[in-house]
């Protein structure tokens, strides 16, 4: 599978221009719901997840204590059948209103920097870095990178520079966390917030999954460092924030769920017994046809390995978009 050809040739020559049209439909290509996910959404309407589980990515041989990197089989179906539900209750929605779903998207994002003090390493980041991490989301999601091109743009609406050391290291799932999130969070479900900062556990960032109603948790924290021309060596050239946005949009990691049952719930996504670290080659972890993914998005490979979303997670991501984010 290989390094991505001429990647940072591609990134710097600005971002690529493609227009996507996909349709919203429960059977979108590529989406593989979960066993009894359609059986298991109330008649009733759509009754989401009891809680907010969020999923990370991690450095090679970092070991985060209570690392946020992994549902369970049970929280998958959990959510399988919320999305579902939510895709019927759309569907109503749209049928009585007479609108019809999003098939291109622009995002707005709200950029919050978290710092200890005004110094680079105390957080304060350039304007500059978080310029260029917006063109590599745009290269990526675009297919510039080489992948597929999927339905989302991002536009940056505001950078927020925040000093305050008891916010610093931003750790996962802390009343710390809860309180920066619920003090600066700005728009609404359609707006993407990214906090920005020192993390705690080795993690390079996690990220919400989508929910019917907006909660303040909401979206994505990514290591500062890990930005384009960041400090985070084989992790600097952006793609954390790529990663968690994918989940930010529903995808879940390429090893969900080993080489057994629904997986990611993507069917052009090969199977994966276990997050791929650097840069394997031919890398083969479970019998399915295809070698691991390593060059997604959605695994834990350094940046200079990793360049494609697939035809199915876009789909996925614009239908769940649809079904969750959409006006």
């Amino acid at each position: 599978m290989g390094l991505r050809p001429n990647l940072l040739t591609r990134r710097t020559a600005g971002v690529a221009s493609t227009t996507l049209a996909l349709l919203l439909s429960t059977a979108a290509v590529g989406v593989v719901p979960a066993a009894s996910a359609f059986s298991a959404a109330p008649a009733g309407g759509c009754v989401e997840p009891a809680d907010v589980h969020t999923d990370a990515r991690v450095k090679a041989g970092a070991h985060a204590k209570h690392e946020p990197n992994e549902l369970t089989a049970a929280q998958v179906r959990e959510r399988e059948a919320d999305l579902a539900a939510a895709l019927a209750e759309r569907s109503r929605f749209r049928a009585g209103a007479g609108a019809a779903p999003l098939a291109t998207v622009t995002i707005p994002v709200v950029v919050h920097v978290i710092q200890r003090d005004s110094t680079r390493a105390g957080g304060n980041i350039p304007d500059s870095m978080i310029n260029q991490q917006i063109s590599v989301l745009n290269q990526a999601y675009s297919g510039g990178t080489g992948g597929a091109a999927t339905a989302f743009g991002f536009q940056l609406q505001k950078i927020n520079r925040v000093t305050n050391p008891s916010w610093y290291p931003i750790i996962s799932g802390s009343q710390a966390e809860r309180s920066m999130k619920t003090t600066l969070r700005e728009g609404g479900k359609n707006t993407l917030n990214m906090y920005l900062g020192e993390l705690s556990n080795g993690l390079l960032g996690w990220a919400t999954f989508p929910k019917k109603t907006l909660d303040k948790m909401d979206g994505v924290v990514v290591l500062g460092e890990s930005l384009p021309g960041g400090t985070a060596t084989n992790y600097n050239q952006g793609d954390t924030g790529t990663h968690e946005i994918g989940h930010w949009l529903n995808l879940y990691h390429t090893f969900q769920g080993g080489c057994s049952g629904s997986g990611d719930s993507v069917s052009d996504t090969p199977a994966e017994a276990s997050p791929a670290y650097q840069c394997p080659t031919g890398r083969d972890t479970c019998t399915a046809p295809g070698l691991d993914p390593i060059t997604n998005f959605m695994d834990y490979t350094y940046d200079s390995c990793m360049y494609q979303f697939t035809p199915g997670q876009a789909s996925r991501m614009l239908t769940a978009w649809n079904a969750y984010r959409a006006a």
